[in-house]
């Protein structure tokens, strides 16, 4: 068995608790403490698990709700199986990738 990490996000859970509801309030707070996102960013950091994430916003955010890293991202850990493979079988590899080369006539 091998262990996959992934991660649980609950900004918008914190949020509801906080009584905001509105993904727009967060910008004007978040700016106040130095990060700058717009409207669209701050909507997918509310609304999605974020795959890269600045300790400076982590931070922001924790200050904006007064919760610790803990109360914002849950660490979820699943054992899968190894998939071992039959003998005798081979997987097709990948075609190789080719670069393409853009020529211009001469004389442009």
């Amino acid at each position: 068995m091998t262990k996959k990490l992934g991660c649980r996000w609950h900004l918008r859970n914190v949020m509801a608790e906080h009584d905001m509801f509105a993904t727009t309030d967060l910008v004007p707070l978040l700016a106040e403490r130095g990060v700058h996102l717009s409207r669209e960013q701050v909507y997918r950091l509310v609304t999605k698990t974020p795959q890269r994430l600045s300790l400076d916003t982590l931070a922001a955010l924790c200050d904006i709700f007064d919760v610790g890293v803990e109360d914002l991202i849950e660490v979820a850990v699943t054992d899968e199986p190894i998939h071992k493979k039959v003998s005798g079988t081979h997987a097709t590899p990948p075609p190789p990738v080719r670069r393409t080369t853009i020529r211009r006539p001469r004389g442009l």
